[in-house]
């Protein structure tokens, strides 16, 4: 039996420690600086990145299921990893639907999480996410996808802090004769919002959004915001999946605001 690899050195990025799970058909969990990609028989199933909304915001937001079809999704199907399913046999959301919404995510998620190719930190075998199977992706096809966009937006403009950190417009710029989608984006821009909120409270995908605020800062009308105060140094992130009772903990809480 081939012994998978657990844990990866500092010279190893998040794409070649995929590379060397998918040659082994792994299934589990490898975590990295900016998120975590969960493997079934080495292709890709779920991406999950801070940096982007979850696939439960999308959704909501959006209007395309109610938040409580969705937290009874959560409720009834996490625990056996199958939430996506639940959605689909209660008739909330059709199984294409869902598939376009869940691949959306991913998609932007592994942007993060690898089209600036930061260190792998370690792999959990086994591990399944929550949502359950949708549709898996070869992890080559990730790869490659990633490293388009990143190309794509640095031809726009080539800032990746646009992506990651608060944003505020250039005061004295005209925003007349923008385009409806720029404009709409650029009112969401406060001095607060990374791309990723700005992108849920839009109901829209992270980089779709990630275009708009590139070319905005193109044009001068967006920079990123300086730090208010300097704070200590981050400390990495490891990052893992939550399970469901942290999930209805979080509901109940801001239920209960």
């Amino acid at each position: 039996m081939t012994r998978v690899k657990t844990t990866w050195t500092t010279h190893e990025t998040t794409s070649e420690a995929l590379g060397v799970l998918a040659a082994e058909g792994a299934t589990g969990a490898l975590s990295g600086e900016r998120g975590i990609v969960y493997l079934s028989a080495g292709r890709v199933v779920h991406v999950e990145s801070a940096f982007t909304p979850d696939l439960g915001a999308l959704l909501t937001r959006s209007g395309a299921v109610p938040s409580d079809g969705w937290w009874d999704a959560v409720d009834r199907g996490g625990a056996q990893h199958r939430v996506g399913h639940r959605l689909v046999d209660s008739g909330r959301l059709t199984a294409g639907a869902l598939e376009v919404c869940h691949l959306g995510a991913l998609f932007d998620a592994a942007y993060f999480v690898l089209a600036h190719d930061a260190r792998a930190q370690r792999f959990r075998p086994g591990a399944v996410h929550w949502l359950g199977a949708v549709r898996s992706v070869p992890v080559d096809v990730v790869v490659r996808e990633s490293g388009r966009r990143r190309a794509l937006l640095d031809r726009i403009w080539p800032d990746p802090a646009i992506d990651t950190l608060p944003l505020t417009r250039v005061p004295g710029t005209d925003t007349a004769e923008l385009p409806v989608r720029r404009g709409r984006t650029l009112t969401q821009v406060d001095g607060v919002r990374t791309a990723a909120q700005i992108a849920s409270a839009l109901a829209c995908r992270t980089y779709h959004t990630l275009v708009e605020l590139r070319r905005l800062a193109a044009d001068g009308l967006v920079r990123a915001a300086p730090p208010v105060v300097p704070g200590p140094e981050p400390r990495a992130v490891v990052w893992d999946d939550p399970d469901t009772a942290l999930l209805r903990r979080l509901r109940d809480a801001l239920e209960a605001l």
